[in-house]
């Protein structure tokens, strides 16, 4: 999973830098990052806007700044800021496949942070709000109205039709397969921005799933066949006689579809080898003779 940015260093500015500075750094920041000012390369500028404005409202917020000074971005993440988090098999994270940590989901309120799922705000609004609704390109975007639906993990996943109310009215949209946390979707005559509940089982990064699975020590030495979660159903794979704990498994083409249209992600299923935490006299035994042949 890729790693996001250190905030302080998005502003360029250093870890005891004052609300001042932080301001100043901002304004240089936005201003040259504007997507208005990089009309060639108008997607990276966006991507970059919205990183800076993201660094400043946690940076000028001093419980919000304290909240990241301790936890990092984790404080903002569903489940995040909070030791002995996790549900199931996922404990408090890991590493994933890419060298970052596994994101941790929570099922309740188990002192999670109180940033959980924190929505950051349209990073246009901010700015404009900042230069007090002047824009220091001469000129006022057309605003769109922007509303924000909150949907389940699997309904991001596989694509859903929803009857939300807009301005007063109903309306009823068709959501895509493969929208994300903070995707936005421009309709006819608004911009819709998408929160996604958290799963008990999967966990995404872009458009891969990742999963966990314990197994005991008898199939991780002999091999055979383990079923499996996937957001197709369960399915089978082959477990190789002596698979080590921390495996990962990959299953192309398993993972959520493109929310464009041309492919899936693909499916990583890390191995855990179940140690038990007790044993009676006979499985010692045993145990001690396997040790003694060398295994």
């Amino acid at each position: 999973m890729a790693a996001k940015s250190d905030y302080y260093d998005i502003l360029g500015v250093s870890k005891d830098a004052s609300q001042e500075e932080i301001k100043k750094a901002y304004r240089k920041q936005a201003v040259e990052w504007h997507p208005d000012k990089h009309k060639d390369n108008k997607e990276a500028a966006e991507k970059r806007f919205k990183e800076i404005n993201e660094a400043y409202q946690v940076l000028s917020d001093e419980e919000k700044r304290q909240a990241y000074d301790q936890f990092g971005h984790a404080a903002f993440s569903p489940g995040g800021g909070a030791p002995g988090g996790g549900f199931g098999g996922f404990g408090q994270g890991g590493q994933s496949p890419f060298g970052g940590q596994w994101r941790v989901y929570t099922s309740g309120g188990n002192g999670g942070s109180p940033f959980s799922g924190y929505d950051f705000s349209d990073p246009f609004d901010i700015f404009e709000q900042f230069f007090g609704g002047s824009s220091p390109f001469g000129r006022r975007a057309q605003r769109i109205p922007r509303y924000s639906i909150t949907i389940d993990f699997m309904e991001a996943i596989k694509g859903t039709e929803k009857e939300i109310d807009i301005g007063g009215k109903k309306r009823k949209i068709k959501i895509p397969a493969g929208v994300d946390e903070g995707s936005r979707i421009k309709f006819d005559d608004f911009i819709l921005t998408f929160n996604i509940r958290p799963h008990e089982i999967f966990e995404r990064d872009g458009y891969d799933i990742f999963v966990r699975m314990t197994i005991p020590f008898s199939l991780a030495a002999l091999g055979g066949q383990l079923e499996i979660p996937t957001i197709d159903g369960d399915t089978k794979i082959k477990i190789k006689k002596g698979t080590q704990s921390g495996t990962m498994i990959r299953l192309r083409g398993k993972g959520v579809p493109h929310v464009r249209g041309g492919g899936r992600g693909d499916e990583y299923v890390r191995i855990n080898i179940n140690v038990p935490k007790s044993i009676n006299r006979e499985q010692k035994k045993l145990i001690h003779e396997l040790e003694d042949i060398g295994l």
